[in-house]
């Protein structure tokens, strides 16, 4: 955004500790996802904010993959991780792994054990709960909470050593089984996992919790500024503890609000079945709200650095509508992509009075609102392909495209006044005749006469056709998150409509994967990958205006 803003909260932190000489003015951040799926809109939103304050206040940022749990995880989502982020603008400092830590880790839970803060726990997590209590009520300690410091020290080992089943044994701090925090009544710090690690193979069976890792590898990284999300700050209390008892490196923890969005999901479990069940084509389908699909559907890693900025950084949370992402890249695209025509439900309009075997050159602007865009070469011919929609055989009163009687301009070609059609069997219109104004032609226009209505067209004879996929909102309910319901319920059935064969300008047929147009009335689409040289695949990116928006008023 051009406009100045003033300092997030965050922000107004950095500049204290900056002015205050912590950590000698030093910023360090990191962007640390699980390598268990592929990121959303919602990490983009982290993104922005963990590698902007590295660029503003001179800082780096690391990209640590949290990969303490092998079950889950897997080399095709770190390296699609890697991916979303360079295209999204960024480089990270190093790229760093919590498994790289491990040993290290490991130290730090014996160090526990030796101090008497931590120990091995026989109960299974059914029996753990029970003893944890409940909010109101203190929990109650185990047996294994009396066990000595060599006897964990052993038991420890062996955990290590492989003796003991998934699920046999745990490894609990010792902190304050009343406390109101129930994260603080002795959470459980390693697991017993038998299973391959991407990285490390199987030279672990057990691994790290989340929270006994994070704050650790932070600390090992000395980050400056651990940033993470609102449902982290009752963690904080135990993270702050970790770093006191294990006598750290301090680095600290704040929490902003994460980027929710009406009619998303953003669940990496509820993503992963939709993936898994088939309800979408990949991590990668357009009208999944991840990072990498979202680049297929045609946005632009600017539109969703505008719309993290546009949010901002808050303290609560709240949804934002869909419509501002799609308001994002609506305002870039129409600065920057080209105009084209394309016509995606064809029938064949035959100008009677036009000469035949007589071909045009027109010229078009590529995009009004950029001068430098230049202009291309249009193609007119007696026949053409026009929307089924800008005909009416029985026209309305206020309908002002084409129709018997009916007058209306082809874009940047002349007047045609509608005459009749021809049909099959069936009723269906397949011809529609029309005839010409020679003297109508744009730009040069001596007619005299003013029509209310343009249609967009292209040539019969030099049309290319292409595949194009027209995608709509993955779900019907501004909250498909609704625990009351299974999210899968709010799938929305015309969320893909494919049109086989629409014809566009033959321009087209050398636009490589990525680029973006504006089809003329119809919307922003971008190349899919899915084109060959027999075939180009469109995306509807979005439409010209929001639809949606109309719809819900008349509801």
């Amino acid at each position: 955004m051009s406009e100045e803003r003033s300092l997030n909260f965050i922000e107004q932190i950095v500049e204290e500790d900056i002015a205050n000489g912590v950590n000698n003015g030093r910023v360090l951040t990191r962007f640390p996802p699980e390598p268990n799926g592929y990121l959303h809109i919602g990490h983009a939103k982290s993104i922005v904010l963990n590698f902007g304050l590295a660029q503003k206040y001179n800082g780096k940022t690391n990209l640590r993959f949290d990969d303490t749990n092998p079950v889950t995880e897997d080399t095709e989502y770190v390296e699609s991780i890697k991916n979303d982020i360079r295209w999204l603008g960024f480089e990270w400092a190093a790229e760093l792994y919590a498994s790289d830590y491990f040993e290290q880790i490991y130290q730090f839970a014996i160090t526990l054990i030796k101090k008497g803060l931590a120990y091995v726990e026989d109960a299974t997590a059914e029996e753990i709960a029970k003893h944890k209590g409940t909010p109101t009520t203190p929990g109650t300690p185990t047996p294994s909470r009396s066990r000595s410091v060599e006897e964990n020290l052993d038991l420890f080992q062996r955990m290590r050593n492989g003796e003991f089943k998934d699920g046999e044994k745990t490894l609990r701090a010792k902190i304050d089984l009343a406390s109101p925090n129930m994260h603080m009544r002795d959470p459980i710090l390693y697991r017993i996992k038998h299973a391959h690690h991407h990285r490390t193979g199987d030279k672990w069976c057990i691994y790290p919790m989340y929270d006994f890792a994070h704050g650790q590898s932070d600390s090992i990284e000395e980050i400056t500024h651990s940033i993470c999300t609102l449902e982290f700050i009752p963690h904080r209390p135990l993270y702050d503890w970790f770093i006191k008892e294990l006598e750290i490196f301090p680095s600290r923890q704040y929490e902003f609000a994460r980027l929710n969005l009406n009619y998303t999901v953003m669940s990496k479990r509820k993503l992963k079945l939709l993936v898994e069940e088939g309800f979408v084509k990949g991590w990668d389908d357009p009208r999944m709200p991840t990072i990498s699909g979202l680049r297929r559907r045609g946005y632009t890693a600017s539109s969703i650095r505008e719309l993290c900025e546009r949010v901002g950084v808050q303290k609560r949370d709240h949804v934002i509508e869909i419509g501002l992402l799609e308001f994002c890249i609506r305002e870039e695209l129409n600065k920057t992509a080209n105009r084209v025509m394309a016509v995606l439900d064809p029938v064949k309009l035959v100008i009677t009075n036009y000469p035949d075997g007589l071909v045009e050159e027109l010229t078009a602007d590529n995009n009004p609102e950029d001068e430098s865009a230049g202009s291309r070469t249009l193609h007119f011919s007696k026949t053409l392909y026009i929307e089924r929609e800008d005909f009416m055989e029985n026209p309305t009163k206020k309908y002002f495209r084409l129709g018997p009687g009916l007058m209306v301009r082809l874009k940047n070609a002349y007047i045609i006044k509608g005459e009749s059609v021809e049909k099959d069997a069936d009723g269906n219109i397949t011809t529609i005749y029309a005839t010409y104004l020679p003297e109508s032609k744009s730009g040069g226009d001596t007619s005299g006469l003013t029509v209310k209505g343009t249609i967009h067209w292209v040539s019969a004879e030099h049309a290319a056709k292409a595949e194009v996929r027209l995608y709509d909102r993955l779900f019907t309910s501004e909250n498909p998150n609704a625990e009351e319901a299974d999210f899968r319920t709010f799938l929305n059935p015309d969320s893909l409509q494919v049109i086989p064969e629409a014809y566009v300008e033959p321009s087209l047929l050398e636009a490589k994967v990525g680029d973006r147009f504006q089809f003329l009335r119809k919307g922003y689409f971008s190349v899919d990958p899915d084109s060959t040289k027999d075939k180009i695949v469109f995306n509807r990116t979005v439409t010209l205006k929001d639809t949606w928006a109309k719809e819900s008023k008349k509801a």
